[in-house]
């Protein structure tokens, strides 16, 4: 079987680092298991010498040049305490069109998701979430006690706004939303969005998880932080710099939420943030030649595996994120064990939808035909 290197497989990816546009990042390397392994069917293909991770939704371009130029000029006081958020909160702050008080910095959004869980732990009672969503404010509100109201989603594979308002208990303390959702990439139409959201936070403490926001290029998307930003209290945005930014392994994250809730998020949060992680941020969040870039390659890996489906009349959920959810048909442990025979990591089981379905993250656009080749080597 023929490998292909990484310089082959980047094409221009590969020409934009050499010219210092985009960083040249490590590639996870093929365990010698993986590296014995092959299937007759796909024997002929080219192969990358490295594993392409379609399992995670990382950036496959980031941290960018700027983020990773800042992380060398501060490498230098990693030895000193120097964790200061505030000139990040302001750059966040401005983005949003909030003030400093409206903001968290957390330990990626996944601090901010842990303190709400918290919170709702000690208010007890139950959350009325999407089934399926993301888990990790579900998980550490259930380690607290509280019970967990799941709402599965409708044909549409989309929230059940009024399932969900069905579902509201008299003990029910808060309602979890993410928007886009994960791992069905769906989003909530604005104003239905809005309305709920508004209707909502009389009664119950809001969240809504916007991880995947600058990903978000449907019209019928719309932020929630413009509630922030109105003075509406009982509500909490998340965000944060491991998706676009490509900074998952320095753990920043945001929440915003009116300024007395913030008080009580900041009082209560546990952890704190790295000084690299916070001037990588600081740069990555005004690099916007960078953010461009990585939307526009997202959108071309995405049509890539739009045309596969279309081609192989595979049912696809239409993205606002960097990954897709695809009704292969298959066990998802199977596509999981044959993909990862051909070097290629994929999404992970999401019940009740394993038994058909498979999330696939983008990757880097020539990464994403080799998916291609593969998938329909072994399974068309």
């Amino acid at each position: 079987m023929s490998k292909l290197t990484r310089r082959q497989i980047l094409l221009g990816g590969g020409a934009l680092a050499a010219s210092g546009l985009i960083p040249t990042i490590p590639k996870t390397p093929l365990t010698p298991q993986m590296r014995m392994m092959s299937n007759a069917i796909a024997a002929d293909l080219p192969r990358p010498d490295y594993v392409i991770r379609l399992g995670a939704n990382e950036n496959p371009y980031g941290p960018s040049r700027v983020a990773l130029k800042a992380i060398h000029e501060n490498m230098h006081i990693t030895n000193r305490y120097l964790m200061d958020p505030r000139p990040l909160m302001k750059i966040i702050a401005d983005l949003n069109g909030v003030t400093n008080d409206h903001v968290m910095v957390g330990a990626g959004s996944g601090e901010v998701l842990a303190t709400a869980g918290m919170l709702t732990g000690m208010r007890g009672g139950s959350v009325v979430c999407a089934d399926p969503t993301y888990q990790s404010l579900l998980r550490y509100a259930q380690r607290a006690g509280v019970d967990i109201i799941r709402v599965p989603v409708n044909e549409a594979l989309n929230a059940d706004l009024d399932g969900m308002r069905a579902a509201l208990r008299s003990d029910t303390t808060l309602v979890y939303l993410v928007n886009p959702n994960n791992p069905i990439p769906s989003v909530i139409e604005k104003n239905a969005m809005r309305e709920f959201v508004l209707e909502m936070a009389e009664d119950y403490l809001v969240f809504v998880d916007e991880a995947y926001h600058e990903y978000a290029d449907s019209p019928d998307y719309g932020s929630m932080i413009d509630l922030i930003a109105e003075g509406h209290n009982n509500i909490i945005v998340s965000r944060t710099a491991s998706k676009i930014h490509g900074l998952a392994g320095m753990r920043v994250g945001f929440g915003f939420a009116h300024p007395d809730l913030i008080a009580e998020m900041r009082w209560r949060k546990t952890g704190g943030n790295g000084v690299l992680g916070l001037k990588a941020a600081e740069a990555s969040y005004q690099d916007s030649e960078f953010q461009d870039f990585s939307i526009r390659k997202n959108l071309e890996s995405r049509a890539i595996v739009y045309e596969m489906c279309e081609e192989l009349g595979l049912r696809y959920i239409k993205s606002n994120t960097n990954f897709t959810f695809i009704e292969t048909g298959m066990e998802n442990q199977k596509v999981q064990d044959t993909m990862r025979e051909h070097g290629i990591l994929t999404g992970r089981d999401f019940p009740p939808y394993n038994d058909r379905w498979t999330r696939v993250s983008m990757s880097k656009p020539e990464e994403m035909e080799y998916f291609v080749q593969v998938y329909k080597r072994l399974f068309a």
